[in-house]
């Protein structure tokens, strides 16, 4: 990173930052790219490229541009969502979706883009397959609209499905996929597409303050993340599944390891002795970072600086934070019995 030859991005005159984007394009089977300095960026840059103020996005219910990115389309570009149910495996129903689409009618806004997640983080990190990904874009170019994909964790379902990133997003008009996460640059993620769409993008990521100068000393460690970090989060995906396995065990943990595709695991806390907030608070003496996630839901997510020695760590840790909640109740029950 030190190193890396730079120029003023905003001037298209950073050569690591043009490398980047060549290469992820390259990856991902598409004519252009533009990094963007987060995958919430990069979502938000791609809805506003696709659609204007008035139209309307579908998407799924627990989709991460619905829940968690402040309801940026609305807020900043008066794009109108159309949340729909989202299954367990993170698929949206292709046949609600073709009857979400509204007629050509003045009382209704236009519908123009379709949003899908992949993995989806909600729903356990679960890979979309192929075939679904094909169908999703064939579903919307045949009514009109686009198809967006959130790819912030794209390169896990590809690994997972043992199938390229390009094949995986052949039929979508753009990808947003992030350098962060199991890839292990500090930060950025890239937008890809064709290039009128990048074009209005890069407009977008200008309105939304994302243009850079020097940007390569950031750019050169997405580079390592792609050519370099890819193959290797079959690690994370062992490492997340071991974890589910040894921690599926524990009196109260309520998890199904076969759920478990890539380097997420969701779980739920059924205890009476012991709250999701004590267990994170808990662990967090013994170095594990994990917080909940509402309810009694909690998530934990591996990646490269996890090894399976850590996981097995953290399953003892598990044990022993769920052993002293018990403990303290029985305590308790003495006590005030």
């Amino acid at each position: 990173m030190a190193s890396a030859p730079v120029g003023d991005d905003v001037y298209g005159e950073d050569p690591t930052v043009n490398r980047l984007e060549a290469l992820t394009a390259e990856l991902l089977g598409k004519e252009a790219a533009l990094f963007v300095s987060s995958g919430t960026m990069g979502n938000l840059s791609s809805v506003l490229s696709h659609c204007g103020r008035g139209d309307e996005m579908i998407l799924g219910d627990q989709a991460h541009i619905y829940t968690s990115e402040q309801g940026g389309a609305a807020a900043l570009g008066g794009v109108h969502p159309r949340p729909l149910p989202t299954s367990h495996d993170g698929t949206l129903d292709l046949d609600l979706v073709v009857a979400s689409i509204r007629p050509d009618n003045e009382h209704y806004p236009r519908t123009r883009l379709l949003a899908i997640e992949n993995t989806h983080n909600r729903s356990g990190g679960r890979s979309l397959p192929v075939e679904y990904m094909d169908a999703a874009g064939r579903t919307a170019h045949s009514h009109g609209l686009k198809l967006h994909v959130d790819g912030a964790r794209l390169w896990n379902a590809a690994v997972a499905l043992n199938v390229s990133p390009a094949r995986l997003v052949q039929e979508a008009d753009s990808v947003s996929v992030c350098l962060s996460k199991g890839l292990g640059a500090p930060l950025g993620s890239v937008v890809v597409g064709d290039p009128d769409f990048i074009q209005r993008a890069r407009r977008m990521r200008k309105i939304l303050g994302g243009g850079t100068r020097q940007a390569g000393i950031i750019a050169a460690a997405g580079i390592v993340a792609i050519t370099e970090m890819i193959e290797r989060l079959a690690d994370d995906h062992a490492n997340a599944r071991r974890l589910a396995d040894g921690i599926a065990k524990l009196d109260g943990i309520v998890l199904d390891p076969e759920t478990v595709e890539t380097d997420i695991v969701y779980f739920e806390l059924h205890r009476d002795d012991i709250t999701p907030a004590q267990l994170s608070a808990g662990l967090k003496e013994h170095g594990v970072l994990l917080n909940p996630s509402g309810g009694k839901l909690l998530r934990a997510v591996t990646n490269l600086a996890v090894s399976s020695a850590d996981v097995d760590r953290t399953i003892e840790a598990f044990s022993r934070v769920l052993d002293s909640g018990a403990a303290g109740a029985a305590a308790d029950a003495l006590v005030y019995g």
